[in-house]
């Protein structure tokens, strides 16, 4: 993928769901993997035209493992001209030796989340964007349907009243292959995950089995995705289809 496709479906999504205001100062939440490093191209090249102007700086949450460096994330962002912070916490220290959690993805999610954004309120910004792609969101339906018994995904655009804060998902109609891709290309500086249960979660059986379903019934995965677009889900914002 292009940074200009890229940008077309960042705009499409910012459009749709009215996700950037005139004055915003937006964080973008970077764990150092490809999709937040996607985004942060993706919420740069936007400014750049976008008719709303807007302000943008990064940060990280620093979960604490051992041998993580976000060095190249810096370098990126200085070339970038986006100021960047890094976030040290004990999380990964408090999950696996204080507490032991067996199945710490929950916790580490809001322990991480609630770090993010505290530090985001402390640099001045009145929005952050996080990097779900629509896999991730097709992803989270499925769960929420297995596990939950309830038909849900990750909002738009959700405000949060008790930290005067909206959260932001721009990537949210890039598909993940096309991510790979654009990492591929542009050859982005990934921080690999320290996580020792990476790769063995309730996400990435639902990823795999998104992926099943695909190839059984090619097409099904368009077709969950346009179901939660046109569900009516709780807390999602209005859609606004624009006519070019």
């Amino acid at each position: 993928m292009k940074l200009q496709q890229l940008l077309s479906y960042t705009r499409k999504a910012v459009d749709e769901y009215q996700m950037i205001d005139e004055g915003d100062h937006i964080a973008v939440g970077i764990s150092g993997g490809k999709d937040s490093l996607t985004l942060l191209y993706a919420l740069h090249g936007l400014r750049r035209f976008y008719p709303a102007h807007f302000e943008l700086s990064a940060v990280t949450v620093d979960l604490g493992y051992e041998k993580s460096d976000f060095t190249p994330v810096k370098e990126l962002c200085q070339e970038l001209d986006v100021p960047y912070r890094i976030v040290k916490t004990d999380i990964a220290h408090i999950l696996f030796e204080e507490r032991r959690e067996s199945n710490p993805c929950s916790l580490c999610a809001k322990m991480r989340k609630g770090a993010l954004n505290q530090a985001v309120k402390e640099m001045g910004c009145n929005k952050v964007a996080y990097a779900h792609h629509r896999d991730d969101i097709i992803e989270t339906m499925l769960l929420s349907l297995i596990f939950e018994g309830r038909f849900y995904s990750f909002s738009p655009r959700t405000y949060l009243d008790q930290m005067d804060l909206t959260v932001i998902r721009p990537i949210m109609f890039v598909d993940e292959a096309d991510v790979i891709g654009f990492k591929n290309k542009y050859d982005l500086p990934v921080v690999k995950s320290r996580c020792p249960i990476d790769g063995y979660t309730k996400r990435q059986y639902a990823k795999e089995l998104v992926r099943q379903l695909n190839q059984e019934h090619p097409g099904a995965k368009q077709r969950m995705f346009t179901a939660i677009l046109n569900g009516n889900i709780k807390g999602w914002p209005e859609r606004i289809i624009h006519t070019r």
